[in-house]
């Protein structure tokens, strides 16, 4: 099954495009605008236009679908971080997945801030570790009798997905759940 062919770029077009695209995907603002200035591109690349008409309109429709509230940063930032976490992403992961994706400093912040207050633990990474060390079956998730041969490698896995050498050896070395 081929790609749909490009058509002129036009208001609508670009409105129906986001839709859609809104529809499908939790999306950042950043992620939406690449996605219609690849729809821009794709028709400068067949020679349908210049493409710097059609780039000027995606900054005002970005803006109606913010004043919609069809796109928001914040909502889409924690809905994203709170499901990372319960996946087992470390704090530091889920902040340079959200920057990757173009949220501003100014609405990350506020959610990691949120997610680490709501946690009765006092530590999110450490019940993030957790679900992250049982998913790999690492640590107490393995089999007793390797268990002291892996633990350094366990160790090392947790480092690598971003958690702290407390939290990891906090993981690692708990008791069989």
């Amino acid at each position: 099954m081929s790609k749909s062919p490009v058509k002129a770029i036009t208001q609508a077009y670009l409105e129906k495009v986001a839709m859609r695209y809104l529809e499908r995907y939790s999306a950042s603002t950043a992620s939406l605008r690449r996605v219609l200035l690849r729809r821009v591109e794709g028709a400068v690349r067949l020679g349908l236009s210049d493409g710097v008409a059609e780039a000027l309109m995606v900054e005002p429709l970005i803006l109606r679908l913010q004043a919609m509230g069809l796109l928001d940063d914040f909502r889409y930032a924690e809905g994203k971080a709170a499901s990372l976490l319960g996946r087992g992403r470390s704090m530091r992961a889920i902040r340079h997945y959200l920057q990757d994706r173009g949220v501003a400093a100014e609405n990350i912040d506020p959610v990691l801030s949120g997610l680490a207050a709501e946690d009765e633990e006092g530590s999110p990474d450490l019940q993030a570790a957790r679900n992250y060390a049982r998913k790999r079956r690492l640590g107490p998730h393995r089999p007793g009798s390797e268990r002291s041969l892996h633990r350094l490698r366990d160790l090392a896995a947790l480092g690598r997905a971003g958690f702290s050498w407390a939290v990891a050896q906090a993981v690692i070395d708990a008791e069989e759940e």
